[in-house]
């Protein structure tokens, strides 16, 4: 078993002196606890697999809240002159700006400013910080921006689809390698799937493993000693084709192998879980609504229309995802996927991952969404931070759109949540759960993010006749 499969028993639960002290910020207290706790015979394994993730999400999580109360507000001050304290504390109250306990001092999340920067169009104009990307730069409502222009298209002609050419690197920092070290590397890269075609490996560099089109999160893989530090390159090509599915109209839908629908009801700790609260929630939201499709509508719908996006934590330290979100009302992209999986499974209705890459012309980043399988029309997609920014902007329109459809500015490279690498690694996983940006081990460790060096560049983005 590999020991990124310890996050699977999760939901197991820490004992209680040890939460508690986990609670307070103690993770010092905490991890010596579990350090004693492992070293006795007669631990069921179930709860040392428990302890052994959660040891090293207390010694990863610190990191991701930097900031003490006075650095935080000095933070927004360096572009908000005039912001108030009174301010900082009503956004904090309003779960708008992250922090946790640790040693019982509230600290601060690394990135709370960009998330007031995203969420809030006004509070961006005030901080005069233009964010980048397609949810961010989604527009003004009465204007046609590159998105509102593709769907567009898309109602008119029934689909669209675009010729992608990426270039994706991860290279270790400089200081941190020595001459004749071992190195395993990891990139996704697309994988086969009904939106993608023409799956090109076009250079890779140095020679590696391409893992099968298949593969439920697909990767370029590098492993071997090295005498300089190499820079592991991949390019690819391929076509992205987004089918425009109108919901208006009947669908004539044709059956889904019944193996597959069962793999996408049931659950996967430690994330998708069938908690008393989200069986509830998915009851109540689906209540008196007989057609499946707007079962799902009506989940999209509490996320899209109720929810706000903040930019997450590393999910290596995050527990309960969907359901916390269920009772927090933000995440971010993966997070209302994970939740809107959830309730369509609740519901009975089928419902998957997918994640890898906005692949725009001006524009490269990674993104999460979801697919779901409805007899009327067969298999849709939703994604619900698209909708989320749609609501930011204006355009409900648009909101509308992404349930039941995506855009061709896509790069799917994993299509199951937690699912193993082909060549997988033998240490901890920089994401225990899905792939965007890379990974990269020794022999002795596997690496942080912020040990490594990456980058993901649109070299070609052109729509096709």
């Amino acid at each position: 078993m590999s020991v990124n499969d310890t996050f699977r028993s999760l939901n197991v639960g820490l004992p209680e002196d040890i939460l508690r002290r986990k609670i307070y910020g103690d993770f010092a207290g905490a991890i010596r606890l579990i350090d004693a706790r492992l070293a006795r015979k007669g631990i069921p394994q179930g709860l040392r697999d428990c302890m052994t993730a959660q040891r090293e999400m207390m010694l990863r999580t610190p990191p991701d809240y930097p900031f003490d109360r006075d650095q935080a507000l000095a933070r927004v001050r360096e572009h908000v002159p005039d912001f108030t304290e009174e301010e900082f504390d009503r956004w904090v109250d309003e779960g708008k700006i992250g922090w946790i306990y640790l040693n019982g001092q509230p600290r601060y999340f690394a990135r709370f400013f960009e998330t007031l920067c995203k969420a809030d169009h006004a509070f961006a104009r005030r901080a005069n910080v233009q964010m980048h990307g397609v949810e961010s730069a989604a527009g003004m409502a009465g204007t046609e921006d590159r998105l509102d222009r593709c769907i567009r298209r898309m109602e008119e002609r029934g689909r669209l689809s675009n010729r992608i050419r990426i270039r994706a690197t991860v290279r270790l920092k400089d200081g941190l390698f020595n001459p004749g070290m071992f190195l395993r590397a990891h990139l996704p890269i697309p994988a086969n799937c009904e939106q993608q075609s023409e799956i090109v490996i076009e250079k890779m560099y140095p020679d590696g493993i391409v893992a099968p089109e298949d593969a439920l999160q697909r990767t370029a893989c590098w492993e071997g000693d090295w005498e300089k530090n190499p820079t592991f390159s991949v390019i690819y090509s391929y076509v992205h084709t987004a089918v425009f599915h109108d919901l208006s109209q009947p669908g004539r839908a044709a059956p889904a192998m019944a193996g597959e629908l069962a793999a996408c009801l049931r659950e996967e700790p430690p994330h998708i879980v069938f908690t008393p609260y989200l069986r509830t929630l998915a009851a109540q939201l689906t209540a008196g609504v007989e057609k499946p499709v707007e079962k799902a509508r009506s989940i999209y719908d509490f996320i899209t229309l109720h929810m706000k996006y903040t930019f997450m934590p590393a999910y290596f330290g995050l527990e309960n995802i969907a359901e916390n979100c269920a009772r927090s009302f933000t995440g971010d992209c993966g997070v209302f996927a994970l939740l809107f999986i959830t309730l369509c499974r609740c519901a009975g209705i089928p419902a998957q991952w997918q994640s890898g890459l906005t692949a725009e012309p001006d524009f490269c980043g990674g993104h999460d969404w979801s697919r779901f399988y409805v007899p009327e029309y067969g298999w849709l997609y939703a994604d619900p931070s698209y909708g989320t920014a749609a609501v930011r902007a204006g355009k409900e329109a648009r909101r509308k759109f992404y349930f039941g459809n995506l855009d061709p500015y896509r790069m799917v490279a994993n299509r199951q949540f937690q699912a193993a690498f082909t060549v997988e690694k033998s240490h901890w996983r920089a994401d225990p759960y899905d792939n965007q940006v890379g990974e990269l081990e020794t022999a002795d460790q596997g690496l942080h993010y912020e040990d490594f060096e990456r980058s993901k560049t649109v070299l070609l983005c052109e729509e096709l006749p």
